[in-house]
């Protein structure tokens, strides 16, 4: 029997364990009422090793907390004596309607929590009537994650194996249907990712034997994991990556090929040319980046410090939102955030500091990891009753009421 067939007998003798954890986790979502409540059980059932990547921040993590901290020290001024029959939570961005200002972030090897974990998500976030942002850095083809979405999906490029390669990348999203292309300009190297360096990260994908047995007693903890991950075909490559000759890059460590593939200004003419569709620029931090965005002809721009994963000490999102937004108004340009987005509230709070829409990546990931497409609606499902009712008690009937006069800085 050939190794092919040894790993295919593997996985088909694996599918009842992987069944049997879907009708477990999602049992246990009955009792997630909150984002943090998913990310409790996504702790429980992800091995540290693997969810680490998901959950930590560069360096030391500053940036990281204070995404989330900006939020917790913002205070809500309502307006009561009002009762509205319905909430209007629907708005249009980058020219396409979506149910609610939440879209989900592109997030790199979703695979590795998740059997095709990409698709898995892009259904569940259809479904939910928005978008879902597919990475370059992801386990699953992209043309799978796009016929799996009932609703658009953008495309997230990395030019990681130079022009040629994220040439025929954007041919492939163009001709799936993908309606726009995001393009991240905050990795000119990829973060110092303390977190991963201390818990061995890449011994445990890249070590020999020896190195990799030193994980056995933490995999042992994690069975429900494990079995699904051998039953999904073990390590991942990157398929949406095709290499000369066809093959995808395999699953590394991808610093070096993100230092020699940095987006720049100078790159977007050709994406452009290639495209010939809307590009979202993600990453920006300051108006400066924001003003050349526009100039350049972007249909959005998303204020992102990426989650806190690249350069620690920088503003937390929120707070560069604040400077940002106000000067983009008169600009035909859409600007919207992520990073530090927990609640419905939080999303109430960017929209009100002048974001059309959020983000979120940790939030959806930690439904996925925990009930894979249960878990995403889950996610989904949460943050649009938390921001309905936020809307409800600030006495807000629709998104475009939303404005500074409903927010206040704590003294705190």
């Amino acid at each position: 029997m050939s190794e092919i067939q040894k790993a295919g007998t593997l996985q088909k003798l694996l599918k009842p364990c992987h069944d049997a954890t879907v009708r477990r986790w999602t049992q246990r979502l009955d009792k997630c009422f909150t984002i943090s409540d998913l990310k409790s059980l996504f702790e429980k059932r992800i091995p540290p090793v693997v969810g680490d990547y998901f959950l930590g921040g560069a360096s030391d993590e500053r940036t990281l907390r204070e995404n989330e901290a900006a939020f917790e020290r913002t205070r809500f001024a309502p307006n009561y004596g009002i009762r509205y029959d319905s909430i209007d939570t629907s708005t249009t961005v980058a020219g396409t309607k979506v149910s609610m200002p939440i879209i989900a972030a592109p997030v790199g090897s979703l695979r590795t929590v998740w059997p095709h974990g990409e698709a898995v998500a892009a259904k569940a976030v259809g479904e939910a009537g928005t978008i879902c942002t597919l990475s370059t850095l992801t386990g699953t083809r992209l043309e799978e994650v796009r016929a799996a979405s009932p609703h658009d999906c953008w495309f997230q490029l990395y030019l990681v194996g130079g022009q040629e390669v994220a040439t025929k990348a954007i041919e492939r999203a163009k001709k799936a249907g993908y309606t726009a292309l995001v393009l991240t300009i905050d990795t000119p190297v990829a973060g110092l990712r303390y977190r991963d360096m201390r818990n061995g990260s890449s011994q445990a994908i890249n070590g020999g034997l020896l190195q990799k047995m030193r994980f056995a007693p933490q995999m042992s903890r994690h069975l429900s994991w494990l079995t699904s991950y051998y039953h999904d075909g073990g390590l991942m490559d990157f398929p949406n990556i095709e290499l000369p000759g066809g093959e995808p890059m395999p699953y590394a460590d991808i610093g070096n090929q993100l230092q020699k593939a940095a987006v720049t200004w100078d790159d977007i003419q050709w994406i452009r040319d290639a495209w010939q569709g809307p590009i979202i620029v993600k990453g920006v931090h300051t108006l400066h980046d924001a003003q050349k965005a526009a100039d350049v002809g972007a249909a959005a721009i998303v204020v992102s410090n990426h989650g806190g994963r690249q350069l620690d000490r920088v503003l937390p999102t929120l707070d560069a939102l604040r400077e940002i937004a106000p000067h983009m108004k008169d600009r035909n340009i859409d600007v919207l955030m992520d990073g530090g987005i927990r609640s419905g509230g939080d999303v109430a709070i960017a929209i009100a500091r002048g974001a059309k829409a959020v983000l979120i990546g940790r939030a959806y990931t930690f439904g996925l990891g925990t009930a894979g497409h249960a878990g995403v609606s889950k996610a989904f499902s949460i943050l649009r009753s938390e921001l309905e009712h936020t809307m409800r008690q600030l006495g807000c009937a629709s998104l475009a009421e939303l404005d500074e006069s409903y927010l206040r800085d704590s003294r705190v």
